[in-house]
């Protein structure tokens, strides 16, 4: 007998960012639950994306949300003419992403890669909306300013990072007092074997290559490197409110495992799932019910074994400055994000190498180091440290290319 969920599949969706890896899949989701519960579940508000019009009107004419949005507005014209005829309604700009976000939804998929999600995001927060959060930088950038947000609205935060995700699941908060460690795992990325002199010479090709999931560029170089794992622990102080000496990060190569929790008694949980971001979305929006999802199923009959190793701080460094900054705290985690999202364009674009990534980042924290403890108190303090790194950074990486 399948499970009323009316009340889940009535749900209205807003998704920011529907033309990336989580936005697809997301898409991918509500599509299952369609075919599942019926045509009408999850109706759409908004669905947005930067640049990739063609997309993004493919998807319109698809699942027919209210309105489809881009943000590059020189694209804004030619969604339009794509959508002509349809009843869609269209619009164009940075602005219009942020309006889109406002606009009445149940749920709000943040899947904006960057900092860039953050004014959209937060505007989403103020009407206390659920927030489904696949973004990981806007929280890294304004941790304090996004949970003070939250809690003012009254709206609903359910992380979608399949590690955050999974330690949504395990975390039991009214024994937070017994919580001794919180344990991220990672996948250690494609080099996680390789020696300094080989990973001096990587290329983008290969960076973007993650042995286990399907990403973006951005997000796969940061696995690369291990700064993913360092703003999901940053990430994760702020969601959950730990502190830095109970979050800890084990590289774990088959991404089966995605969090564990330890417990006083001397009891670890595991979340164990196959790694397929389709699991965490259908959780988030039907949360705090469970529906069918087109996930890949675990068999862990199939597996020969489970590893777990700690990561070698040598080879990358960019988790050690991650966890500094988190230790620091104040600016400092808004500094490394920037810096960061800079210096890995710089590599996908071949200005930079794979290891001058993290010394990209650290020579932008050492040289804003006085200003780093400021506590950020609004979101113009936030974006204008936030602009004033990416400059830095920027200058870093193009005396690097000389």
């Amino acid at each position: 007998m399948m499970a009323d969920l009316s009340a889940v599949t009535s749900r209205r969706v807003t998704v920011l960012g529907s033309t990336g890896s989580i936005g697809v899949s997301t898409l991918d989701v509500i599509a299952h639950a369609r075919e599942t519960y019926g045509a009408d579940a999850f109706p759409i508000e908004v669905l947005t994306a930067q640049s990739n019009v063609e997309l993004l009107a493919e998807q319109a004419r698809r699942f027919r949300p209210r309105m489809a949005v881009i943000g590059d507005a020189a694209r804004g014209g030619a969604l339009k003419q794509m959508l002509a005829g349809t009843g869609i309604e269209s619009a164009a700009g940075r602005e219009a992403v942020i309006e889109a976000a406002a606009r009445p939804s149940d749920v709000v998929m943040v899947a904006i890669v960057g900092a860039a999600s953050l004014a959209p995001a937060l505007a989403a927060v103020r009407r206390g909306a659920t927030i489904a959060l696949a973004n990981k930088e806007c929280i890294v950038a304004a941790g304090d300013l996004f949970r003070r947000a939250v809690a003012e609205s009254g709206a609903t935060l359910i992380p979608v990072d399949s590690e955050h995700n999974a330690a949504f699941q395990l975390l039991n908060f009214d024994e937070a007092h017994a919580i001794e460690r919180v344990t991220l795992t990672a996948s250690g990325g494609p080099f996680r074997d390789w020696p300094s002199e080989r990973m001096a010479v990587a290329t983008p090709e290969q960076a973007v290559a993650h042995p286990n999931w399907s990403m973006g560029a951005k997000i796969s170089v940061d696995s690369a490197t291990l700064m993913n794992k360092g703003l999901e622990l940053i990430e994760a102080h702020f969601l959950f409110s730990l502190e830095p000496d109970r979050l800890a990060v084990l590289v774990h190569p088959q991404s089966i495992v995605h969090c564990l929790v330890s417990y006083a008694d001397g009891s670890t949980l595991a979340h164990l799932s196959a790694p397929d971001m389709r699991t965490p979305i259908a959780h988030a929006l039907a949360w705090p019910r469970r529906m069918s999802s087109p996930s890949r199923r675990l068999d862990l009959a199939m597996l020969n074994k489970l590893t777990f190793e700690v990561p070698d701080p040598e080879r990358f460094p960019c988790l050690n400055l991650a966890q500094t900054c988190l230790r620091q705290g104040g600016l400092a985690p808004t500094i490394l994000n920037a810096a960061n999202e800079v210096a890995v364009q710089a590599f996908l674009g071949r200005r930079i190498g794979f290891l001058d990534i993290a010394r990209v980042v650290e020579d932008t924290l050492s040289a804003r180091t006085a200003n780093s403890t400021a506590i950020p108190r609004d979101v113009d303090g936030i974006l204008d440290a936030d602009r004033q790194a990416r400059d830095l950074a920027d200058t870093i990486c193009r005396r690097m290319a000389a």
